[in-house]
């Protein structure tokens, strides 16, 4: 469990992060993990008896106008207000229906023995937040897809939150491996990142020569700012790992082990400054009580506003 929501699934899928003490033999505590985007979770109970509202029927007029919003998996359509939606529709073992707005859509759960009348009398219910939530997911989904990045010499994306322009220069006489930035244009334009790839590389190749390169920038900006931050918090990291998670900015772990996310590289620097602090403050507080959130703003105090940014701001999409 640990901290923000924002991106969604834009990520390619990773391996989820690593998870008190007994006379026998001492378990680490399991680690505190940052989501980036999980999936909003709403429960209704349903009523016990089958009986329930009837769904107004929908005049034929309307249906030629109505917005709409289907999931790959979907089983079952219903009409909300001025859109149609087709959700996925799953039975289980549980006690209430549950409602998952995601990136593919609408997911409902239901129990056994809720009738249909009752799960569709739930969701016209909660019409309300459930466009609301496939709305700001299909408007998410569009940023992200407007931030996808063309693969060739001049491609362009943020570093540290300032725009970088790939140049392959195969034979510059690079100072760093793979790799060289420019200093910042007099005249205020973006940086050029010099990369040493053939003129004539694919996509695949300019895209892992990049990635290579912000990989490096990220880990020694991280250790950079966890040395900062760690004697302001009175604590000691061991361990740092680069993630590629699709759905977790960080999570740190009791042994002192950190885990942060390297597209963090894309954000400005006290964007970053509040996943490193909030991370390293899981290693006096493993939870996310009042106490944890006194102890990031300790050491950054407009945490609040940094936290929302990293949710609003869309990361560019690499896959």
């Amino acid at each position: 469990m640990d901290l923000f929501e924002g991106l969604g699934n834009e990520f390619a899928p990773a391996k989820p992060p690593e998870r008190k003490p007994g006379r026998v033999k001492k378990k680490a505590a399991p680690p505190m993990v940052t989501p980036m985007a999980a999936p909003p979770v709403t429960d209704v109970q349903p009523q016990a008896n089958s009986a329930g509202p009837a769904l107004p029927a929908v005049p034929l007029r309307d249906t030629l106008t109505l917005a709409s919003f289907a999931h790959p998996l979907a089983t079952r359509e219903t009409v909300l207000g001025s859109a149609r939606v087709a959700y996925e529709f799953k039975r289980g073992k549980r006690k209430t229906i549950g409602f998952v707005v995601g990136a593919e859509g609408l997911s409902v759960r239901a129990p056994r023995w809720v009738t249909l009348r009752d799960v569709d009398a739930a969701i016209q219910e909660k019409a309300d937040w459930i466009i609301r939530k496939l709305l700001e997911t299909r408007q998410r989904h569009a940023r992200v897809e407007a931030t996808r990045i063309d693969w060739k010499d001049g491609a362009e994306f943020p570093f540290m939150g300032e725009p970088v322009v790939i140049r392959l220069d195969p034979k510059h006489g690079f100072a760093s491996v793979g790799g060289t930035l420019d200093e910042a244009d007099a005249m205020g334009g973006p940086r050029i990142l010099r990369l040493a790839v053939a003129q004539n590389a694919g996509p695949s190749q300019i895209r892992d020569a990049a990635q290579a390169w912000l990989m490096r920038q990220a880990r020694k900006l991280f250790i950079d700012r966890l040395d900062h931050f760690a004697p302001r918090l009175g604590v000691r990291w061991q361990k740092l790992s680069l993630s590629n998670a699709a759905t977790r900015w960080g999570s740190a772990s009791a042994d002192g082990s950190i885990r942060l996310n390297w597209r963090l590289i894309h954000f400005r620097l006290p964007v970053i400054d509040y996943v490193v602090a909030h991370e390293l403050a899981h290693l006096r507080v493993m939870d996310h009580s009042q106490r944890f959130w006194e102890t990031v703003e300790s050491v950054v105090p407009d945490y609040g506003l940094l936290r929302q940014q990293l949710k609003d701001e869309a990361v560019p999409r690499w896959n």
